[in-house]
């Protein structure tokens, strides 16, 4: 009998008790170094509740950076007791410098100061360290820099507003934080997994996974294998919160999450409302706004250009101009850039092709307010923050015929066309020929269905009302 105890001690109680008190162990530690620190720290509440925000990149200017300002805005505003933390890798930069941006980039003003946990392993994070096996990578890279977030300090709730899951199980088990993720675009999906077995070059699928059937079972498998490692992580979460219905889609097949619901992202539509709708007498500007990265598509723009370049008479193309505007974070950034402008000059377009690149939200109000064309060519777009502000400028958008776009942006509105959907290089040229052949009272009547559509659906109080609602269990439970 004491042999069979013995056995079963070794074998199935040991194993299980070691993790456990580690776990435990590591909690009680946490704890206390947390609790120091919360005395270090210039809270403005007597007993403050501290939100931990995971965000590497706090300091970038773009559209998930808004949703994380208006997130703690309204957190802020909401809960006297709340302080808020950030976790960000921008060391570079001062607070102040970061909260002075957010302001230029996004009118919004903090009502508290916010804290801002730097983290120093932000690069286990970039695409640029992982080559290959990209994504398992960067996950990996975030448990790591997850590790450092939670050794610095433990918050009592921890919201992952980048997309980093794998973060999550880490401050539910071992810094037993209650746990939220507010989801842009799903790691692995099942689209990605059906390009691979289709055979679809992407940029992210090249000539060696869409020629090589071993190749291409290999790459199904491991993304298959990702998807069930990546549900595990996102059902960890107490709230989960989507920004579409497309993502809303995906993450439900995969992460099967109990608590899930979509929180559309805020666009500041009222900030455009008194920009005129009427666009005579201008140069025709096609406006694009998207950060520089791969899966924007910029280069199907520019060949959207070249061929619009042929369908327009002279005096037309003289006055057309193509404006990207976006964020550029960092070196592979800055050659994206770099790279389209070749790319520009190879097709004798380039001085019709304008960059504008980190430029405030007033500047970007400017440069809508004579947009005649807004432009978005990425396929299975998350949502488009940059489309929703162009509809409320006033700016006619032709988009890509998938994702947040088609499903929840450029639908109809009370029964009118607010906008225009196309699938490749000749539909976006036709759609956009269309459209500078309209009547004036034509092209002003889908004008301002668009920006009712968008200030209705998309408005930063929309935002506001559906983020605390989703998150008012985190504070009241």
């Amino acid at each position: 009998m004491a042999d069979l105890w013995t056995l079963f001690w070794y074998v199935f109680l040991l194993p299980c008790l070691v993790p456990l008190v580690l776990v435990l162990c590591c909690r009680t530690v946490l704890a206390l170094k947390t609790r120091r620190k919360l005395r270090g720290m210039k809270f403005q509440a007597p007993r403050p509740f501290v939100v931990g925000f995971f965000h590497p990149y706090c300091n970038s200017g773009g559209g998930g950076e808004r949703v994380l300002w208006h997130a703690i805005d309204a957190l802020q505003r909401r809960y006297e007791f709340v302080e808020i933390v950030v976790y960000t890798g921008d060391r570079n930069q001062s607070d102040d410098d970061i909260t002075s941006k957010v302001f230029d980039r996004f009118h919004i003003s903090m009502i508290r100061p916010v804290h801002f946990q730097r983290l120093f392993l932000r690069r286990l994070v970039e695409a640029e360290m992982w080559p290959r096996v990209t994504i398992l990578g960067q996950s990996f890279g975030s448990v790591i820099l997850g590790l450092e977030a939670l050794v610095a300090f433990v918050p009592h709730v921890f919201i992952d507003s980048t997309g980093y899951a794998f973060t999550v199980p880490l401050f539910r088990w071992v810094g037993g934080s209650r746990t939220a993720s507010y989801v842009h675009y799903p790691t692995v999906s099942t689209d990605m997994i059906h390009v691979v077995e289709n055979s679809v070059r992407a940029f992210n699928n090249n000539t060696r996974y869409t020629t090589s059937g071993a190749w291409r079972r290999l790459k199904v498998k491991y993304y298959q294998l990702f998807a069930k490692l990546y549900g595990v992580a996102g059902r960890r979460n107490d709230v989960v919160m989507v920004n579409s219905s497309w993502t809303y889609n995906h993450i439900k097949q995969i992460w099967n999450s109990a608590s899930l619901s979509i929180v559309y992202p805020p666009c500041d539509t009222s900030a455009f409302l008194g920009v005129p709708l009427e666009r005579e007498g201008r140069d025709i500007r096609v406006v694009s706004i998207g950060q520089f990265r791969p899966e924007k598509k910029h280069e199907m723009q520019l060949d959207i250009m070249k061929e619009l370049k042929r369908s327009l008479v002279s005096a037309q193309w003289r006055k057309t101009r193509l404006v990207f505007i976006g964020g550029v974070r960092n070196a592979t950034d800055e050659n994206k850039v770099k790279e389209l402008k070749d790319l520009a000059t190879r097709l004798n377009i380039l001085d019709n092709v304008e960059f504008k690149t980190n430029i405030s939200f007033d500047a970007l109000r400017e440069e809508l307010s004579t947009a005649t064309i807004g432009l978005h060519t990425m396929w299975n777009e998350h949502f488009g923050i940059g489309v929703v502000e162009m509809m409320a400028a006033g700016a006619l958008v032709v988009a890509d015929n998938s994702g947040g776009p088609k499903l929840d942006i450029l639908r109809d509105w009370e029964g009118s066309k607010v906008g225009f959907l196309a699938n490749d290089v000749k539909e976006y040229v036709h759609a956009i020929t269309t459209i500078l052949k309209m009547q004036k009272d034509e092209r002003v009547a889908i004008a301002t269905a668009a920006r009712e559509a968008a200030n209705e659906r998309f408005s930063v109080k929309v935002f506001e009302n559906s983020f605390l609602r989703a998150t008012e269990c985190l504070f009241t439970s």
